[in-house]
Formats: structure tokens, C-alpha cells, sequence
């Protein structure tokens, strides 16, 4: 992966505001990176940091899902995902499937704020990076025959 990173910010809506709070905090650091997220939290990240973010469906309409599939295309480098453990989420299978695309993939992906901190200040959030690729084609399943 390049120096400049293409970061997903994505919260559930108990976790905006803490979102909200990270992002201000290191809106100059992320103004050099290429920003992504889902519906309602670009719009919010947006318009309170006045970043450019390329903006998905909302998580529950699609928005996970398209992140999902970015990443298994190989279009985002980085997922910060801040969800919200106590609540169950009506999407909840749209949640689990893209972090199992994160992990597949092996992108780093922070869940919460002190391993977003630790990604931000890393020597590699601004350098290039590359990461290793576990290879999956083993796993897959021939038909019977």
C-alpha cells in the first residue's frame, strides 16, 4: 500500500460522537489520506470537519457491504471501525461480513479508539506499506464430482 492510504471511518450511532471526537482530532493527519465511509457517518465526519469523504449507502442499506467489496478489490487500506459492543445492530451479519473481509485481506482495522491511536502515530500511516497476503485458494471447495 502507498504512503497515502485509503481509510474507512465507519460508527455505529452510539459511537459517532466518539468517532466525531477522533477524527477532529486528527483531521490534519487524515486530510492527506483518500476518505471513505458509510452514509450517515460521512455525512456527520463531513460536515462537522469539512474533510472530503467519499460517501457509501448507509451501513444498513448497503454501505458495509460496498466497503466489503472495496476491500476485496483491493481499494481500501485501512478500516476504522468504532461499533458499538452493547447494542445489537439489525445488520449485524453485514458487520461481521466486513470484518472477515478485513481480516482476510489482512488490512489493519481498529475497533476502538486507543488501536486507531496506535495506527495513526505508526511510522507506516504515512510511508509505504506492505502488507502480507495469506493465499485462500486451498480453502476453496471443488464440486463433488
Amino acid at each position: 500500500m502507498k504512503a497515502t492510504k485509503r481509510i474507512a471511518l465507519v460508527a455505529h450511532d452510539e459511537r459517532k460522537q466518539d468517532l466525531l471526537m477522533w477524527v477532529r482530532q486528527n483531521k490534519d493527519t487524515l486530510a492527506k489520506h483518500e476518505l471513505f465511509a458509510t452514509g450517515t457517518t460521512g455525512k456527520l465526519l463531513a460536515d462537522q470537519c469539512g474533510l472530503a469523504i467519499t460517501r457509501m449507502k448507509s451501513g444498513p442499506l448497503g454501505g458495509d457491504q460496498m466497503l466489503g467489496a472495496m476491500i476485496a478489490k483491493g481499494e481500501l487500506d485501512l478500516l476504522i471501525f468504532f461499533w458499538d459492543p452493547m447494542s445489537a445492530q439489525p445488520h449485524d451479519v453485514d458487520v461481521k461480513a466486513l470484518l472477515r473481509m478485513s481480516v482476510l485481506y489482512n488490512i489493519p482495522t481498529a475497533c476502538n479508539r486507543a488501536t486507531a491511536d496506535f495506527f495513526i502515530t505508526s511510522p507506516w500511516f504515512n510511508t509505504d506499506y506492505e502488507p502480507v497476503v495469506k493465499d485462500y485458494s486451498g480453502y476453496i471447495r471443488r464440486p463433488l464430482g
